[in-house]
């Protein structure tokens, strides 16, 4: 049964989230003490103390950290993490390898890294510079995609009683046009809007109504509505 199949599927994901959940609850301090550490012989003395956290759980945690810090730009901790976390998926991947719990891997995969085998440590290096370049890409992916959260939030706050976007409209507006709503005269408005083709004067006048760069209601004001503060 397909259903049934994809039902299971999606329980089988929700379970994985909260289980990391749980675990990352438990265990934030530790992972994060653990991230810190920059000599092998501190790690390695740390998970031994702390064996449960050689998991994907933590190596999961540790990527979503690197990528808070790419975004927060701190650079020097970044480098720290992005270490740490390539150290765990190392023991992880040779615990698969070698088909054994993850756990017992700690003293064979630091045996070998601090032996410093010219091509395990190419290998290692590797994949930590690519590791920082993907966490680098998914962090400006981030950040890129904020800034149009927050741009689409602030175009919404801006949508005038029309429901057009004074700043929209203000750029299409012949220059004359502009010069007025700039200065707020009133009557060089006038003046302008009289000087236009009058189906070219209602059409402009309707998008500054509906934008909300003229106010009707408060012609005996200014009636103009400064366009880069609404």
């Amino acid at each position: 049964n397909k259903a049934a199949g994809e039902s299971k599927k999606q329980e089988s994901e929700e379970d994985t989230v909260e289980k990391m959940q749980q675990f990352v609850e438990k265990n934030e301090k530790l992972i994060k003490k653990y991230g810190m550490f920059s000599k092998p012989d501190d790690t390695e003395a740390f998970l031994l103390e702390n064996t449960h956290l050689v998991c994907e759980e933590t190596a999961n945690h540790l990527v979503i950290w690197c990528i808070d810090l790419a975004v927060e730009e701190k650079t020097n901790l970044l480098n720290h993490v992005t270490h740490q976390t390539i150290v765990m998926q190392f023991m992880l991947e040779l615990a698969k390898s070698l088909k054994i719990d993850p756990r017992s891997c700690i003293r064979p995969f630091f045996a070998k890294f601090k032996a410093q085998e010219p091509e395990y440590m190419r290998a290692f290096n590797e994949e930590l510079d690519a590791f920082r370049d993907r966490v680098k890409k998914r962090a400006e992916v981030r950040i890129q995609e904020a800034m149009e959260k927050y741009e689409a939030e602030e175009r919404q706050k801006r949508l005038g009683p029309g429901g057009l976007d004074p700043v929209e409209v203000f750029e299409t507006l012949p220059k004359a046009l502009q010069d007025c709503f700039e200065s707020k005269d009133i009557e060089l408005l006038k003046k302008t809007i009289s000087s236009m083709n009058p189906k070219d004067a209602e059409y402009y006048m309707k998008q500054c109504v509906d934008s909300g760069l003229w106010v009707p209601e408060k012609e005996s004001a200014t009636g103009l509505v400064d366009e880069e503060t609404e």
